[in-house]
This record gives C-alpha cells, sequence and structure tokens, in this order.
C-alpha cells in the first residue's frame, strides 16, 4: 500500500502543478504513477468546476469567466501538456522525413507551427467557454480531465515507445490497461447519470483522443509523453467544444 500511496504523491507532483504537502520520489513505485493519472485528473476537475461556480457565483462577465476557465487546466498542469502539444505539433506539421521529425520533437526551440497551433488552440477552447450558457451543467469539467487522463495512461502503457522516451526502459504492466478502462467506463457512466446530454462531451473527450494520438503516432512511429500531451489537450478541446454545443 505506501508503494501506491507514493506512486500517487509523485503522479500528482510530475503532472500537476498544484502544490502536494508530500515531497516522495520512490523509484520502485515509478511503474505504478499512470495509474494514479485519474485521480490528477479528478483533483482537477473539481477545482475547475468549483471555479466555475464561484465566477458565475460573484457575477463575473462572460468573458473574463472565459478566460479564466480557459487558461485553468494548463495552469493547473504547469503547462506540460501544452508544451507535448507544441513539440508535437511542430514535428509532424514540418512534414519531414521520420528522422527529422524526432529531432524537432525533441528539440528545445519553439517553432512556428507551434506557436500557430497554441494560438488558435487558446481562441478555440476561449471561444467555446465563451458560449457556454449559463444554464449549463458544469459538473462535467469534473469528469472530462479524469477521461483524458485515463485515454493517455492506456496509450502510454498500450504503444510501443520511442528509443528516447522516457518510458522505454520503464516497466508498464498491461493489467493496469484495464484498470484504467474500467475507471473511464465509470467516468463517462457517471457523466451520463449525473449531467444528463452533457455526456456527450465526454465521448467527444474519447473521439478528440483517439483521433489527436492516431495521428501522431502515425506519423512519429512510436510513443512518447509528449504525444500524451498532444492527444489530452485534444481531449479536452473536444469536450469543451461538444459543451459550447448542447
Amino acid at each position: 500500500m505506501k508503494k501506491y500511496l507514493h506512486a500517487f504523491v509523485m503522479c500528482q507532483s510530475m503532472f500537476c502543478a498544484i502544490p502536494c504537502p508530500l515531497h516522495i520520489w520512490d523509484e520502485e513505485s515509478r511503474d505504478k504513477m499512470l495509474l494514479f493519472l485519474p485521480a490528477v485528473g479528478l483533483l482537477i476537475g473539481l477545482i475547475w468546476y468549483a471555479l466555475a461556480l464561484l465566477l458565475h457565483a460573484l457575477a463575473v462577465p462572460t468573458l473574463v469567466c472565459a478566460f479564466i476557465l480557459c487558461a485553468y487546466p494548463y495552469v493547473a498542469t504547469g503547462f506540460i501538456h501544452l508544451d507535448g502539444f507544441m513539440d508535437v505539433t511542430d514535428a509532424v506539421k514540418s512534414c519531414r522525413d521520420l528522422a527529422r521529425r524526432r529531432e524537432i520533437l525533441k528539440d528545445s526551440h519553439v517553432g512556428s507551427f507551434a506557436v500557430i497551433g497554441c494560438i488558435l488552440l487558446m481562441l478555440a477552447q476561449f471561444s467555446c467557454f465563451a458560449s457556454v450558457p449559463l444554464y449549463a451543467d458544469f459538473r462535467i469539467l469534473i469528469f472530462v480531465p479524469i477521461l483524458s487522463r485515463c485515454c493517455s495512461g492506456m496509450a502510454v502503457i498500450a504503444l510501443p515507445p520511442m528509443s528516447t522516451s522516457q518510458y522505454a526502459q520503464q516497466e508498464k504492466p498491461k493489467s493496469h490497461i484495464v484498470i484504467l478502462l474500467v475507471i473511464l467506463c465509470m467516468t463517462v457512466i457517471a457523466g451520463f447519470l449525473l449531467c444528463s446530454r452533457y455526456g456527450f462531451c465526454l465521448i467527444a473527450a474519447l473521439a478528440g483522443n483517439v483521433l489527436a494520438l492516431h495521428h501522431a503516432y502515425r506519423s512519429l512511429e512510436g510513443m512518447n509523453g509528449d504525444i500524451s500531451g498532444y492527444a489530452l489537450t485534444y481531449s479536452e478541446l473536444a469536450a469543451i467544444a461538444v459543451f459550447a454545443l448542447l
């Protein structure tokens, strides 16, 4: 049980910028970290929902609300997934040969495709939040980060990694896929039961993750943390887009 506690603390510290009272790194627990991605998603989602309630209770102007709700998931994760989104966008959009695409992926410099992609991403998410009516069920924001992280965790475990990935030498028990899949299914069911038609935001998140993952994985012929963040970012954007349309 102690190893699982360590794995949760390590996961929360690595993939979330929300301060954690414990500071632990246990190499023996590293292979269990991905199991706790949904727990990190739950923490992020609960605060996202609470933030939406607070903004509406204070009667904050719509555009300001949209800006804060748009920026929150990136700030809460320390921009780690947005960084992956930008790296993969640069690599994939370069249309170079595979070796060069992988070089661009690991390059610390920011290219024009990353900048353009980031600007369009922010505009899309901001405009979607600005279009969400006040009567919408914002409880769905609790479930979106859980589902996106279930998908990312399963992808990292199931797909062959690049040789340069931090996951290349890490043990990834296949049984963890089953656990994450069960959590994903429970999340979708809970979303529909509690939020009615807004549960379709979770279906959109799942579709967005799969499509983005397929596109990036096929282009780079391997899995790594950047691709995981790329798919997660598209997943949450797809969810918010459907949220605005319902």
